[in-house]
């Protein structure tokens, strides 16, 4: 791994500041500050659903972040994992397949049957909790905003780190298109198509494809092989809107995507302290690679998905507020292979195969007008079937066998209310309240011929009843400027641990947060800031014993931190944006945090070179994936050049030190990541031709670092990249 001191990256970055406004070279990635100066300076305002009803966006009392349709346009935004780039305060890790956010340290490693994430993802206002699928492919999206903080009541359970809002194009009476292809280094290919019109005056259609493909940029030492980390994925998204009459619409939407991606599963090994953590270290005549792109699997890696989502959503104008109805079922499944121990030798392997049937129902009722009171009500209805089908393991290259197979069904039923009264023309209190039951039950376990044999083994079910209140005081001293103070709470419910063969319940985590903050937009200048406190307790915590998790309750934490964004419209062809997070994330009390220690004595007999899991005291230690700085520049500058438009842009991101566990064992010093894009657009304005850079300082970095018994595994962050583009409207 590179060694980069801070002062080497603080120069990089001022260099690189530097470089772009001299040379009018811009950044590739602006965020919702950018836009709201952009309608502050004319274009109007940026209109958010943040608190579940339409508002502009500098009159929220929460920090978010939005990124528009042009920014996700841009090179080096291909799935919403890489709106981290852009967002201070986020990081999108994975555990294996499984996506995991993590907002202002507020995350989770937890990969158990039911168990979920800790940041509620919304698409279109459909919530998808499956982490399986939770880093998808971008597919004709207006624009997705980040919530940061507790949104428990608005948002409901799992919402403890915040809420990320992905909203897609919507069939249109006005027929258009787009279409774009790109090119770049690794093979990398990417086809995508959106059109969208009318068949008569109340019925209008949309469909949106995108294909892509690559050949990664790992190379297997064993096989010989490049394509390891070979890419293919696809998905399409159809719509049919109906308007019934002037004040009621639905519309209905199908989407399916088929991924066949293993990036986040191709692992080597991880080096501490100059030893290479692996039991293949120690076989005579075993490779065990731990270069960023290399690695020494005997067998491929495979990380399989599919989604068929079914959503109609409802819109009901009454007069004095609007109704809306989200109604869904996602049939989603997946299918991974892993080798644990990373090495030439045959040590062990699994596979397993999951799946999930979603059903979700929610009704939203929001107040309209401009009177002193504003509203928003609504009850919600989750229901998830989940089924590790099986999970194989494969002993020195034989023949799988079956570990384990387990279950839960998970449901939540929930009422909520938040409102808002003007005081004064210019202070504001809102008040808000959810109440959720959430249970489990079918859970069980069933272990197989290599876990000992047994039949099938029933886990009580449990419920959980849970009340998330809100307050918030906001005062306006001018239409462009508002100072708040807010409380808000939220919890991530109760589960079983199936994986793990325990019939214990793990209890809810618990979360109150304050937050102090200021926003100001106009005349081209756009500022947030916030300082917040978080008392966070009854942590989930997890660790793995080969293929078994193990999770409890172990900790209890604290987050003190400060956010800032700012963003300047120079000119009508030039703009920057900055926007920094500082994050002081601590465990209170941890006295049994999982740490892996390879055993390397005589006594170990049959486990002789293998990670046992122990546990250390972890009180005082740093809360993992939360690095304590995190922030990102960019700029945008166009100009006229041969009749039509050049626009150039770049944004610059950094990350300090990160721990990927909570005994801080394993850690990624800070990196940063630079972009880079220059496109033409002609003067019909319906071509545009563009080059992109990515990671263009060629950091390199670990995306992952997973102990497990057999290896400390690692994943490694894509190398410097770049590409070409042609876009065509019609």
């Amino acid at each position: 791994m590179r060694k980069a001191s801070y002062q080497t990256i603080l120069r990089t970055t001022v260099a690189g500041c530097c470089l772009m406004l001299a040379a009018g070279l811009p950044g590739h990635a602006y965020a919702e500050a950018v836009d709201v100066v952009e309608a502050a300076a004319g274009d109007g305002d940026i209109v958010v659903t943040a608190q579940r009803r339409e508002e502009k966006a500098k009159d929220v009392p929460i920090t978010l972040t939005t990124i528009t349709s042009d920014v996700l346009g841009n090179g080096d935004v291909q799935q919403l994992s890489d709106i981290s780039k852009l967002t201070p305060a986020l990081r999108f890790d994975n555990y294996g397949g499984f996506a995991q956010p993590t907002i202002r340290g507020v995350g989770t490693a937890v990969s158990a049957s039911g168990a979920g994430s800790n940041v509620g993802i919304y698409i279109d206002g459909f919530y998808a909790p499956n982490p399986l699928s939770a880093d998808f492919q971008l597919l004709s999206v207006e624009s997705v905003t980040v919530l940061k903080g507790p949104q428990g009541t608005l948002f409901g359970r799992n919402s403890t780190g915040g809420a990320i809002q992905v909203t897609t194009s919507k069939p249109s009476q006005d027929a258009r298109g787009v279409a774009e292809v790109s090119y770049g280094r690794f093979n990398a290919q990417k086809y995508q198509l959106y059109a969208t019109g009318g068949l008569t005056d109340t019925v209008a259609v949309d469909i949106a494809a995108l294909y892509r493909k690559g050949n990664g940029f790992v190379r297997n030492t064993v096989t010989g092989s490049k394509k390891d980390a070979a890419y293919d994925a696809w998905s399409v998204r159809a719509g049919v809107k109906v308007d019934l009459s002037d004040n009621a619409s639905i519309l209905f939407r199908y989407t399916h995507a088929d991924t066949q991606d293993p990036t986040s599963l191709v692992a080597n090994s991880y080096i501490e302290n100059g030893v290479t953590q692996s039991v293949g270290a120690i076989i005579p005549g075993a490779v065990t690679a731990t270069k960023y792109n290399e690695v020494s699997n005997t067998s491929r890696t495979y990380f399989d998905s599919l989604v068929n989502a079914y959503q109609l959503t409802g819109e009901f104008d009454l007069g004095f507020a609007s109704l809306t109805s989200y109604t869904q079922y996602r049939d989603e499944s997946s299918q991974s292979f892993l080798d644990l121990d990373g090495s030439s030798i045959p040590v062990f392997d699994v596979d397993f195969y999951i799946t999930d049937k979603i059903f979700t129902q929610e009704l939203l009722l929001a107040s309209q007008g401009d009177g002193p009171l504003q509203w928003t009500v609504g009850g919600f209805y989750f229901s998830d079937k989940n089924r590790f089908q099986h999970l194989n393991g494969y002993v020195s290259g034989g023949p799988g066998g079956l570990i384990s197979k387990s279950q839960t069904d998970t449901s939540s039923v929930a009422a909520f209310a938040d409102l808002t009264y003007a005081l004064t023309p210019e202070l504001f209190l809102t008040g808000g309240l959810r109440y959720s039951h959430d249970a489990v039950k079918n859970g069980g376990f069933f272990l197989g011929p290599l876990a000992g044999g047994g039949g099938f083994v029933p886990i009580p079910a449990i419920s959980d009843d849970r009340v998330t209140p809100r307050a918030v005081l906001r005062y306006k001293p001018s239409d462009a400027s508002s100072l708040y103070v807010s409380y808000s709470g939220g919890h991530k419910a109760a589960i079983l641990n199936p994986n793990g063969f325990a019939t214990t319940p793990v209890k809810a985590e618990k979360i109150e947060a304050f937050e102090v903050g200021y926003k100001y937009s106009a005349r081209g200048l756009s500022l947030d800031l916030s300082a917040y406190h978080y008392n966070y307790t009854n942590l989930q915590v997890a660790s793995y014993n080969g293929t078994q998790s193990l999770i409890n309750n172990a900790a209890n934490s604290r987050v003190n931190g400060v956010e800032g964004q700012l963003a300047y419209k120079v000119s009508d062809a030039f703009s920057f944006n900055m926007g920094a997070a500082y994050t002081d994330a601590k465990y209170k009390s941890f006295p049994g945090s999982p740490a892996f220690f390879q055993c390397l004595v005589p006594a170990c007999g049959a486990g002789f070179g293998l990670f046992p899991t122990t546990s250390i005291d972890a009180s005082g230690f740093r809360m993992a994936r939360s690095p304590k700085f995190t922030g990102n520049v960019g700029a945008r500058y166009e100009a006229d050049l041969a009749g039509g438009k050049l626009g150039l842009s770049g944004n610059l991101s950094y990350t300090s030190k990160a721990y990927f566990d909570s005994s801080q064992q394993f850690f990624q010093k800070g990196y940063e990541l630079l972009s880079l894009r220059a496109e033409w657009t002609d003067p019909s304005e319906r071509y545009t031709l563009a080059v992109y850079g990515d990671n263009l300082t060629n950091s390199k970095y670990y995306n992952q670092i997973l102990p497990g018994q057999f290896a400390i595994q690692t994943v490694w962050g894509s190398p410097t990249t770049w590409g070409v583009s042609a876009r065509a409207k019609f």
